[in-house]
């Protein structure tokens, strides 16, 4: 993912920009650029691919300056190329960022009409233009920057120079990270703290909503009222590890919060969020010649692939045989020469999904893989990768990982119905701009986390839970009733509700909780009438809905947690993050090692 690094020091600081942003390059890069203040002017350097091509390019045109921004362009609007790479300019301003911004359409019509000029293909652009509109009205450069961030909606975190000021980059986030670095009479601003660790260890943390003021001699931060806050200063651990914790306590709460960011990263791999059309990414066989679809994960991974087939099924109307790894490599299953094969892992290692993946090779098939890193074995044993733009998952338990390889399965689901002529344009877009708000909605449902935390706290008494679901919802059931078992211990069991009846009611009785996920869908009804079983035998339930599923389901419950209205194609990637923060909360009350439960790897290499 993007990398943002700002300096305000005393030597020529576009080296140091330069060395701090290979630190940075585990986060995926399409392209990477510089800017400076040097005698009040701006100048930059630019280069597409690696960073070696912006260390060339400053080695035959160096940059002065001891104050700078920089930044790794992983490409969403517009393609990977110099032109679009950042930092961007418009007359006064200089400006890098993270994110997507969701209204820059809307903002690009409005400056257009009144004579602004674009040269990139990207949303970054239009809010170095709105600050320079701010400017030239004859705003100070705080108030122009504050004006402008009050227009965007979506995610981002920025760093903004301006001409003639050689003493201040003002810093931004509402969404991806960003952190303050405090040296001795240098400031410093990055993405992550293991950008600043070459430079200091003494880091703030900007929390969403905020915006910063940084000069050599200190910062101030305000909330997007314009009023003073304070945020704490603390040691950061960049130096000895990847990455760290920022200001959460675990892992696993700092991926859970991240998912905003990389979800929206991902979907833009695949998706043109300008055009609301399935992207031209290439596929390793034509989805309009295949008759079946084979595919294999472990874990988490499995269940997103659970998902995925309802999606190719109901979309694209395409057959999918989906197997638990270890099983499939021993089952022998014959397979049509007419299908193909799709692997799904986190790390790209595992061991079972790795073997399943070779026998498929020795039958014929093509083969493709969802995976998180593209150096990994199956990454290169495949045909053709589909990745995932998590960045380093930490935490044993996936989350992160998970919903983008939910965000990538949905995408393949979209392009698989486009190929066999199983959706029209109309819904085409419809669906394209269903999927660019998930980011937006997974936002909304962190702001739940206090109120999911007053749940976890029952949990966190009990022994036994059930979690029930139909369609989409029952995998995630059972990824809700992994999530708790891996990190709390806590026994659970996910089940489709229409089997309840079948079995697991037996085990229904006044001590046991049992968590039902049930936006109001098209199947709702059906889904409320096993909660009226478990309500019937004095089970405690949990519900997960939205409003209207809150209002219409008149059972009592020990609590329901509202959800935002979402889509139904977008539940299954949205609905993910509150059984997560479920299993978090729970996790941290009982005092288990979230990060690093008993038992567990995070890649499993053997069988």
């Amino acid at each position: 993912m993007c990398g943002i690094v700002g300096i305000v020091g005393h030597s020529p600081v576009a080296p140091l920009i330069v060395d701090a942003l290979k630190r940075l390059e585990y986060r995926g890069y399409d392209s990477a650029g510089v800017a400076t203040l040097d005698h009040g002017d701006l100048a930059r350097r630019r280069a597409e691919g690696k960073l070696v091509n912006l260390e060339r390019r400053l080695a035959s045109e160096p940059l002065g300056g001891t104050i700078g921004i920089g930044h790794t362009r992983w490409a969403t609007h517009g393609v990977p190329n110099e032109t679009n790479a950042h930092p961007h300019f418009a007359e006064n301003v200089a400006i890098v960022h993270n994110g997507i911004i969701e209204n820059f359409a809307e903002l690009r019509d409005e400056l257009s009409s009144e004579g602004f000029v674009f040269t990139s293909q990207t949303d970054t652009e239009v809010v170095a233009h709105l600050i320079a509109r701010e400017l030239r009205q004859g705003k100070a450069p705080q108030e122009a920057a504050f004006n402008a961030l009050k227009r965007l909606r979506g995610a981002f975190a920025l760093a903004i120079m301006f001409r003639g000021d050689e003493d201040m980059i003002i810093g931004a986030r509402n969404g991806p990270p960003l952190a303050v670095g405090h040296g001795e009479g240098e400031m410093y601003l990055g993405s992550d703290a293991i950008a600043l660790a070459p430079f200091t260890d003494s880091i703030t943390y900007l929390e969403d909503g905020d915006w910063v003021i940084v000069r050599r001699g200190g910062m101030q931060i305000f909330d997007m009222d314009g009023q003073p806050v304070e945020r704490a200063c603390q040691k950061s651990i960049g130096t000895s590890f990847l990455v760290d914790k920022g200001n959460h306590r675990h892992f696993m709460e700092k991926e859970i919060h991240e998912q905003p960011e990389v979800i929206s990263h991902t979907l833009a791999n695949y998706l043109d969020f300008s055009t609301s059309r399935v992207g031209a990414f290439e596929t390793p066989f034509d989805f309009a010649k295949i008759d079946r679809l084979a595919i294999s994960a472990c874990g988490t991974a499995y269940l997103a692939g659970l998902i995925g087939k309802y999606w190719f099924e109901r979309y694209a109307r395409l057959p999918v045989d989906i197997d638990i790894a270890s099983e499939f490599r021993y089952r022998e299953m014959p397979l049509s020469k007419e299908s193909a094969a799709l692997f799904i892992s986190q790390s790209g290692e595992t061991a079972d999904t790795l073997a399943s993946l070779r026998y498929c090779r020795s039958e014929g098939l093509p083969i493709s893989a969802i995976v998180n890193v593209r150096e990994s074995t199956i990454a290169r044993e495949s045909d053709g990768i589909f990745p995932t733009l998590a960045g380093p998952e930490i935490g044993v338990a996936s989350t992160k990982a998970f919903t983008c390889q939910l965000s990538v399965l949905a995408a393949l689901a979209l392009k698989a119905a486009k190929a066999r002529g199983r959706i029209t344009f109309e819904e085409e877009v419809d669906l394209v701009r269903q999927l660019s708000e998930a980011p937006r909605y997974a936002s909304q449902v962190l702001k739940l986390s206090e109120r999911i935390e007053s749940v976890a706290r029952e949990l966190s008494h009990v022994r036994h839970v059930l979690y029930l679901g139909r369609d989409t919802n029952y995998p995630l059931a059972m990824e809700g009733a992994l999530k708790l078992k891996e990190i709390s211990y806590i026994h659970a069991e996910g089940y489709a509700a229409g089997e309840l009846k079948h079995g697991p009611i037996a085990l229904i009785d006044e001590q046991m909780p049992v968590i039902v996920i049930a936006p109001h869908d098209h199947i709702f009804e059906k889904t409320v009438s096993n909660m009226q079983e478990v309500a019937a035998r004095g089970g405690r339930i949990i519900l997960i809905t939205d409003e209207k599923g809150a209002r219409k389901a008149t059972i009592k419950t020990l609590d329901t947690i509202v959800m935002p209205d979402v889509p139904e194609f977008l539940s299954p990637i949205v609905y993910a993050l509150p059984i997560q923060l479920l299993a978090y909360h729970t996790a941290v009350f009982m005092g288990t090692d979230v990060d690093q439960p008993r038992n567990l790897a995070k890649s499993v290499t053997v069988e």
